[in-house]
Order: structure tokens, then C-alpha cells, then sequence
């Protein structure tokens, strides 16, 4: 049988030779240029550095007199009292607001109107306002009774003897914190998606026991941020409780400054430094809370400060170890 013409050409053909490979070289990819981020760092940088020069150098801090007032047994007792006014008015406001949104989120029009009223009313007025209302509450009304209205009293008390500093205080302060934690807490409970609620009523299960099983849970990944805000906003307005004669942190160093005139710029530091301190100290806890209920809704927890630590040591070593190898 014949070959076709050309088939013995092609068997006898030499084999295609491939072309040289060419080696390859790692190329390190170059950044875009920023300036703009480099000027502004730079700018940044000077300004904090001549910013803390100022503090180290100035004599007119006084450093050795803040160090002599920091930890001195007044101070500390007016920071003991600041923390007791600012754990009492953070624990009956949040109740307070709780009690309030669920208030405005009834069915009742009664409780609707009682609850947009009050927030109104504590929102418009000045905490200073307030307090010194509470305080002088003694020369409008001598005695509080209980009983039927327009009718007998079951029994009555001198409104005087009660009020103290502290209560005046604390009263006042849960008062004002309350309003605000309403609107904290009813925006957190809107914020649970409708299906839950609808789930658990079709599971039968009690209002309160969605409300603390299901809801609540639920709305404190919301509302925990936001009342953190808060509660760094009391220790803060805690200052205000000096002017109903209550000595606390602030109180005290205003008193002190009276009696030496010559130290009032270190006391004032020093009230700044403890108040740096308390709110970090809420910042950090409010870092947990939210890392614990952030359980369930996120594939992975927030890192902690520490583990944010290791993760940024660790890249840098194997950045550097990187830059020798090339």
C-alpha cells in the first residue's frame, strides 16, 4: 500500500527546538507615591512633639506640686466619691431608661405620652438646672406624703432630712442619665430584626421572656456602644454635683485651689489625669462587653489589644525578615 506524498518528509523532519527560558526575577512592586499622607504625618508629628516639649518644659505646671496633690488622701477621697455618684446614677439611669423605651414602645397612649414627656422635659433642661432644682426642692415642698390624691395622706416625711448631698446627687443625675438611656435602649430594641419577634410569639413564648431571653440580648450588641458614650459623659457631669455642695474629684481640687491659690494649675492637672484614667478604664471595659456580645454575629472575635500586639510584631518580623532575603 502506497504512502501518501510528503509523509516520509514530515517522519523525517528534525523536532521543533523550544526557545530558551528566560529566568525569572523576583520584582519587589513599588507603592504609589503618597506626599500628601507624608506631609500630613509629618505636620502631626511636630505638632505632638512641641506639644509635649511645652508640658516637660513649662514651669508653669508645676510638675513636682502635681505629683505632691495626686495621691493625697483628699483628692483620693473625692475620687472615692465621684466613683460611688457615677456607679449609683449609671445603674438607676440604665433602669430607669429601660423602664422609660419600654414606656414609649407600649400600646398604652398613656405610657407613650408619660415617657415622650419625660424625655423631653429632662433633655431641654440644662443638668445644672436640674441639680440645683433638686437642691432648693426642700423650700417648695416641706414634707412628702403618700395617700389618695385630694384626699388623706397614709403617712409623711420631712423631705429635708432625706435629701442629702449624695441623694440630691445621685438623684439628679439618674434622672438626667435616665432620659438619655431611653433613647439609647428603645433605639437598640428597634434594631432587632422583626423576624425574632415574630419567631417567638410563633413559639408561644411570654412577652418578658422574649424581651430578656431574645430581644434584649440582641439589642445590648446595639446598645452597649452607644450607652458607653453615655456613662463616659456621667463621670464627667459627676463635676457638676459641686455646685450642691457635694465635694467630689472636682469639688475637692476647687476647694483645695481656694486654699492655695499657688497650686490651682497642678490641681487642675491632676483632675484631668484621674478623669483620663476613668474613662479609659470604661473605654476598655466597654471593649469586652462588645467582644462578648459580638459572639454569634460575627465569623471571628474582634482582637484583643494584646493579641493586636503579637499579630503587629509578627508581621513586622517577617516584613523584615523579607526586606533581608531580597
Amino acid at each position: 500500500m502506497s504512502e501518501p506524498p510528503g509523509a516520509v518528509a514530515l517522519a523525517e523532519a528534525p523536532p521543533a527546538v523550544p526557545p530558551p527560558r528566560h529566568r525569572l526575577t523576583a520584582q519587589r512592586v513599588q507603592p504609589l507615591p503618597r506626599p500628601g499622607r507624608w506631609i500630613a504625618t509629618a505636620v502631626v508629628l511636630v505638632l505632638a512633639a512641641q506639644f509635649v516639649h511645652g508640658l516637660v518644659t513649662n514651669p508653669f505646671y508645676q510638675w513636682d506640686r502635681f505629683g505632691y496633690w495626686f495621691l493625697r488622701p483628699t483628692i483620693l477621697d473625692g475620687l472615692l466619691i465621684t466613683l460611688e455618684v457615677t456607679a449609683w446614677s449609671a445603674v438607676l439611669g440604665l433602669l430607669g431608661g429601660i423602664l422609660l423605651a419600654l414606656a414609649r414602645l407600649s400600646r398604652s397612649p398613656v405610657l407613650r405620652a408619660a415617657s415622650w414627656t419625660y424625655v423631653w422635659a429632662l433633655r431641654s433642661v440644662p443638668l445644672i438646672v436640674v441639680l440645683l432644682f433638686l437642691y432648693n426642692f426642700s423650700a417648695l415642698y416641706k414634707t412628702l406624703s403618700v395617700g389618695i390624691p385630694f384626699g388623706p395622706a397614709f403617712f409623711s416625711f420631712d423631705e429635708s432630712r432625706l435629701a442629702t448631698d449624695m441623694a440630691i446627687a445621685v438623684i439628679g443625675l439618674s434622672l438626667n442619665e435616665a432620659a438619655y438611656a431611653a433613647e439609647v435602649v428603645r433605639g437598640g430594641i428597634l434594631s432587632v430584626d422583626q423576624g425574632q419577634h415574630e419567631a417567638a410569639s410563633a413559639l408561644g413564648l411570654p412577652k418578658g421572656y422574649q424581651f430578656r431571653r431574645i430581644v434584649f440580648p440582641q439589642a445590648l450588641r446595639s446598645i452597649t456602644p452607644n450607652y458607653v458614650n453615655q456613662l463616659i459623659g456621667l463621670v464627667k457631669s459627676t463635676s457638676l454635683v459641686f455646685y450642691v455642695s457635694l465635694l467630689d474629684l472636682f469639688g475637692t481640687a476647687q476647694s483645695m485651689g481656694s486654699t492655695y491659690p499657688g497650686d490651682i494649675v497642678p490641681l487642675l492637672l491632676v483632675v484631668t489625669v484621674w478623669y483620663l484614667i476613668l474613662t479609659s478604664l470604661v473605654s476598655v471595659i466597654q471593649f469586652y462587653v462588645e467582644r462578648y456580645y459580638a459572639r454569634g454575629a460575627t465569623r471571628s472575635l474582634p482582637p484583643t489589644p494584646l493579641q493586636k500586639l503579637r499579630t503587629g510584631l509578627r508581621d513586622l518580623r517577617e516584613r523584615a525578615r523579607r526586606e533581608a532575603a531580597v
